[in-house]
C-alpha cells in the first residue's frame, strides 16, 4: 500500500516537473533572435495557452501554398463590441526584422496590462489584431538557405510565359493598383501581380479589414530599413484628408523613438521621403476609411539592410514599440478620452438646463 502512495507521489511529482521545465521552456522563448515560421506558430499557440484570458487566436485567411494566415487578438474580454488596433508583420519575406517586432509587441503588452494602468485601460477598451507573418509561404522561402534569404515577394506562380515566381503584395492592394511604383516584369521585386488582389494573402487583409472597417481606429504594418514612419499615399498626387494629423502623429512617434536609443527616424509621405508606389495595404486601409494608418520602415538605413544582425533585435524593437505606443496612446485617448469629456459636458449642461427649467417654472 505504502508502495502504491509512494508510487503515484512520483508521478505527480514528475508530472509537476514536466509543467515547471515546460513553463521554463517557454518563458526562456528568445525575443533577441529570429525565429522559423514553425518556432513562430509555436510561439502563437503558447501565447494563447499562457494567456487565455486576453489572448486567442484566428484564422483569416490561406496562403497560395494553402498555410493558414493567423492572427493574434490580444484584449481583455468584453460583452459588447470593441473597437480595433491592426498590425501585420512579414509582408516582405526578407524583413526578418518585422516579425522579431510583433513578437515583441505582443510581449510587452501582456508583460505589462497588470502593471500599467494605461495598457490595462486599452486592453478594456480596444482589442489588438496581430498577425506576425502576413506573408508566410515567402518567409518559409527565405529561410531554405542563403540563395534565398533575401526573396521578397509571394510564391505564387508567375502570370503567362513567365517563369518567375511571386508578386509583392504591397503592391497587390486595391489602392491606386498599377498607377506609380511597380513594375509589370513578373521578374521584379515590385511586380505588381496580374491584377489588383491576384495574391490570397492581400484578398484575406483585404475582407477583413473591409468588414471591419467601421471598428478599426488604427492600423499598422511593419516592414524594414530606412526608418522611416509613412502616411497614406504613396501617389504624389493625392492626399489623405486628415494628413496634418497624419504628420504630427507620426512626429510625436518619432520623437519617442529617438527618446529610446538617440534612432532617427524621418516621417512623411513615400514620395516626399522615400519614392512613389502604389498597391500598398497602408493606402488601402486609409482609403476605405480607417483614419490612422502608418506603415514602420525599421533599422537601419542601409548599412547592413534586409540582413540586420541579430545583436540589434532588441534596441529596434524597444524603439520602435515606443513609436508605435505613441500613436496608439493618441489613437487610444482621442476616442475615449475626449468621447467621455464630450459626454460629461453634455450630460452636466442637461443637468444645468434642467434646474433652469425647474426654476424658471416655479
Amino acid at each position: 500500500m505504502l508502495g502504491s502512495v509512494l508510487s503515484v507521489l512520483l508521478i505527480l511529482t514528475l508530472q509537476g516537473h514536466d509543467r515547471v521545465v515546460e513553463g521554463q521552456m517557454q518563458r526562456a522563448y528568445d525575443y533577441t533572435k529570429y525565429h522559423t515560421m514553425d518556432e513562430i506558430l509555436a510561439w502563437m499557440k503558447m501565447m494563447v495557452t499562457d494567456h487565455p484570458d486576453v489572448v486567442s487566436s484566428l484564422v483569416y485567411g490561406s496562403t497560395y501554398e494553402n498555410r493558414s494566415i493567423t492572427l493574434l487578438k490580444v484584449g481583455l474580454k468584453s460583452a459588447e463590441p470593441k473597437k480595433m488596433i491592426w498590425m501585420d508583420c512579414g509582408i516582405h519575406a526578407r524583413e526578418w526584422i518585422a516579425p522579431a517586432f510583433c513578437q515583441h509587441f505582443v510581449k510587452e503588452i501582456l508583460g505589462s496590462y497588470k502593471t500599467d494602468p494605461k495598457i490595462s485601460e486599452m486592453l478594456k477598451n480596444v482589442d489588438f489584431y496581430i498577425t506576425p507573418v502576413l506573408n508566410m509561404d515567402g518567409y518559409v522561402y527565405s529561410w531554405k538557405d542563403n540563395t534565398t534569404r533575401l526573396w521578397r515577394k509571394t510564391r505564387s506562380p508567375g502570370s503567362g510565359n513567365c517563369t518567375c515566381l511571386g508578386t509583392d503584395l504591397n503592391r497587390n492592394f486595391y489602392a491606386n493598383w498599377g498607377m506609380v511604383g511597380i513594375s509589370r516584369d513578373c521578374c521584379s521585386d515590385i511586380y505588381n501581380g496580374p491584377s489588383a488582389l491576384s495574391e490570397p494573402e492581400a484578398q484575406a487583409v483585404t475582407d477583413f479589414l473591409s468588414t471591419n472597417r467601421d471598428m478599426i481606429l488604427c492600423f499598422f504594418t511593419i516592414h524594414s530599413y530606412g526608418q522611416l514612419i509613412l502616411l497614406p499615399y504613396g501617389h504624389p498626387n493625392i492626399t489623405a484628408p486628415n494628413q496634418e494629423e497624419l504628420m504630427q502623429v507620426g512626429l510625436a512617434a518619432a520623437e519617442a523613438i529617438k527618446a529610446v536609443h538617440g534612432t532617427d527616424y524621418t516621417v512623411g509621405t513615400p514620395p516626399k521621403v522615400l519614392y512613389p508606389n502604389s498597391g500598398s495595404s497602408r493606402d488601402f486601409a486609409r482609403l476605405i476609411g480607417i483614419p490612422f494608418s502608418f506603415t514602420f520602415e525599421l533599422r537601419d538605413k542601409g548599412e547592413h539592410g534586409f540582413e540586420l544582425p541579430q545583436d540589434q533585435i532588441q534596441p529596434t524593437c524597444e524603439e520602435a514599440y515606443q513609436g508605435a505606443m505613441s500613436i496608439i496612446t493618441y489613437v487610444h485617448d482621442k476616442s475615449y478620452l475626449r468621447g467621455a469629456a464630450t459626454s460629461l459636458a453634455a450630460t452636466l449642461w442637461s443637468v444645468l438646463l434642467a434646474m433652469w427649467l425647474s426654476s424658471a417654472t416655479v
